[in-house]
């Protein structure tokens, strides 16, 4: 393992031990206090994230474009200082730390036996939403991880979602496709992170007036399986309870060939993300680059 590495695992490693323990209040200091640093220093990826707010946001000038990415640097790090702590946060605080609006479409979805499959854009904390499924809910779930690097790191990740209470698959492999299907013909839960696609193989989508490219997965799982598709938005407030919505089902075309179903329903959830992430583009931590036309097409997404 690199020196860069070992500081990177090293890191969270220590964020993990130390800010778990911390008092609510004195967390919370911290991580905008971190946000707030991270703003100034004007990195890349505050200058990415930025710059992906012009796209959602067109009419903004630079003032409210900077004042959106020193917004969304802090809920980013209060999603940080959140998931640093949720191992050691008690069911009680876990099942009040998160208020969904309509939840009828998932637990109606649940109890036909067919299985459902959540789709989220990186809004808010999706990590708080998944042990609360777990908690609340009472009800397990898979997912998917991204390989990270150094390996050490990527197996931190895959222990703290299984300690909530989640089946993490790795993205690359090939073989959690599979499992996902299988999963969901039990008439299990799959949730999915879904606003950008890691293979440069997904779909291409009309996302804030330009073309993105979103992964093919949660519409082709609905398809094969006959599990309902959820896309669900999550966001901020001024308290310490995150909200939500979890959207209406979107359903397969009655018609068409598998990949233009596939396009149909995947541009019906990017429609979905966008509805949330207009509302609260601050909460929206997409600090990569999204869009095709900010892309390399020799690196695909980094």
């Amino acid at each position: 393992m690199s020196a860069r590495d070992q500081l990177t695992d090293g890191l969270y490693g220590l964020g993990w031990s130390t800010v778990k323990n911390l008092p609510e209040p004195v967390a919370t200091r911290l991580g905008r206090s971190l946000a707030d640093l991270a703003w100034k220093r004007r990195g890349k990826g505050v200058q990415r994230l930025e710059s992906n707010y012009a796209r959602v946001v067109p009419d903004a000038g630079p003032e409210r474009l900077a004042e959106l990415s020193r917004a969304g640097m802090r809920s980013y790090l209060r999603y940080w200082m959140e998931s640093f702590r949720l191992p050691s946060w008690s069911p009680e605080r876990i099942a009040s730390g998160f208020e969904p609006k309509d939840l009828h479409h998932l637990t109606d979805g649940l109890a036909a036996g067919k299985g459902v499959v959540l789709a989220l854009p990186h809004l808010a904390n999706w990590d708080l939403a998944g042990a609360w499924v777990t908690t609340k809910l009472k009800t397990p779930f898979t997912t998917v991880a991204e390989r990270l690097k150094p390996e050490t790191l990527y197996d931190r990740f895959v222990a703290y979602r299984e300690g909530l209470g989640m089946e993490v698959l790795p993205h690359s492999g090939g073989t959690a496709f599979g499992t996902l299907a299988r999963r969901l013909r039990e008439g299990g839960l799959v949730c999915l992170v879904a606003d950008r696609d890691l293979s440069a193989s997904g779909v291409e989508v009309e996302f804030f007036g330009a073309t993105a490219r979103m992964p093919a997965g949660p519409a082709l799982l609905a398809q094969q399986t006959g599990a309902l598709l959820l896309p669900v938005t999550l966001r901020y407030d001024d308290s310490p309870v995150m909200r939500g919505r979890i959207h209406p089902p979107i359903q397969v075309p009655e018609s068409g060939t598998r990949a233009e179903q596939t396009s149909v329903m995947t541009q019906a959830l990017a429609d979905a993300f966008a509805t949330g992430i207009a509302d609260h583009p601050e909460d929206w931590h997409m600090l990569q680059r999204l869009w095709l036309a900010d892309l390399d097409p020799a690196k695909g997404p980094s």
